[in-house]
């Protein structure tokens, strides 16, 4: 399967380096539409659909390959081979966030810096770590899920989108959530909600920043904090905005951070 189509990636603009991004949970690449075409004129921008998301080519969807994220995180870098021209500055919401990350530890030398939106190593609260979720509650959100997706989804998605001045973006959500198909979707979630990357954090070398919203229901503050302080060199930009979705729901300031982010790269290698 040619990955371009499997994938359904999309490249745009142009640049002596490539921005990749990668949407979330019941998302697909549309998400980025107020965030990648500011960097198209100084970067070749490339967007794709998660398998199983989007318009992705849902007969590759591989229940073995994609029971833990690092068959996603194998995916990316067969999309880096087949559209990257020089380094790689990966731009994951949510659960790509952590996508990117792995592989970026698969290949290091590839990736100019991970730009992580709302990311969660593990929603799990365990000792003193604080994930924001009861291991019950997220097995109560699962089993709510499988037993009724489009009911979670009418009630998840607008609580997950957050941005209570902009209801037309939960619509948005909740009508992304439905058009997945219920199966992927439930393995895609049990995959999601109950992954566990912590330990990996310590290993990244690759420049990281950590855009996080002050008020997340997924990702609260405090998580943000603590990828800040595993991640050795991590940048933690805190935003305004309610809600798991900045770059919907405040693009501009979403932007600002990873513009800001970027040029001190570039002051660095300069």
């Amino acid at each position: 399967m040619d990955v371009i189509k499997r994938n359904q990636v999309r490249v745009t603009g142009d640049g002596p380096a490539t921005m990749v991004f990668s949407h979330g949970f019941g998302c697909d690449q549309s998400m980025w539409r107020y965030v990648a075409p500011t960097f198209e004129g100084r970067y070749r921008t490339v967007l794709f659909d998660l398998v199983g998301s989007g318009s992705s080519d849902l007969s590759c969807y591989d229940y073995d390959k994609y029971s833990s994220l690092r068959g996603y995180a194998a995916d990316v870098l067969e999309i880096m081979d087949a559209t990257a021209t020089g380094p790689v500055i990966f731009v994951g919401h949510s659960v790509s966030a952590m996508i990117g990350m792995l592989a970026a530890l698969e290949q290091p030398r590839r990736f100019a810096a991970n730009i992580m939106v709302g990311p969660s190593p593990s929603f799990i609260n365990d000792g003193d770590y604080t994930g924001g979720f009861s291991r019950a509650d997220i097995e109560s959100l699962l089993d709510t899920l499988e037993n009724n997706f489009l009911g979670w989804s009418s009630t998840m998605a607008p609580s997950i989108m957050g941005a209570p001045e902009k209801p037309e973006l939960g619509d948005e959500l909740t009508n992304s959530f439905c058009r997945t198909d219920p199966d992927i979707a439930r393995h895609f979630a049990r995959v999601t909600f109950l992954a566990d990357h912590r330990n990996e954090l310590p290993l990244v070398s690759t420049p990281t920043l950590i855009i996080q919203s002050d008020d997340d229901l997924l990702a609260p503050v405090c998580v943000g904090e603590y990828m800040h302080r595993a991640m050795r060199g991590s940048k933690l930009a805190v935003v305004e905005n309610i809600g798991h979705c900045p770059h919907l729901s405040a693009p501009g300031a979403s932007v600002d951070a990873m513009k800001g982010f970027l040029r001190e790269l570039e002051q660095l290698h300069a």
